[in-house]
């Protein structure tokens, strides 16, 4: 299983990590030590373990915020499908008339066109 050294708050921890994963586990791990570095900035030294647990918070924070804006898009998505399905059956319907009005019309026309060969032939 290959590892990675990653840097947090500037100490070095080496990690295993699947094959194939070493990068994103090195930017996963920068991307962590930049909200360490990002709170360490706002708050200070406050010892080790307490800055990389506010950082945990705060990335478990935006995690949730990024979960619930998810499940609206996706609740949005849903009814977007919900309409456009009914739009769908709409035209359908619509288009069902119109076929059925042009079937009549067709009627009354070879209707009218019957009634005008039968009364007034066309000359030879």
């Amino acid at each position: 299983m290959p590892e990675v050294n990653v840097e947090i708050n500037g100490r070095r921890y080496r990690m295993a990590c699947e094959e194939g994963q070493q990068k994103r586990l090195i930017a996963l791990a920068e991307r962590f030590n930049t909200q360490v570095e990002e709170l360490k900035g706002a708050v200070g030294e406050i010892g080790d373990t307490r800055l990389t647990v506010m950082a945990g918070i705060a990335v478990v924070d935006e995690l949730a915020e990024a979960e619930k804006r998810i499940a609206r898009l996706e609740a949005e998505v849903a009814e977007l499908t919900r309409a456009g399905h009914e739009i769908a059956d709409e035209l359908e319907r619509t288009e069902q008339k119109f076929s059925a009005k042009l079937d009549d019309a067709s009627r009354v026309l070879e209707a009218v066109a019957s009634t005008l060969d039968s009364t007034a032939p066309l000359p030879s």
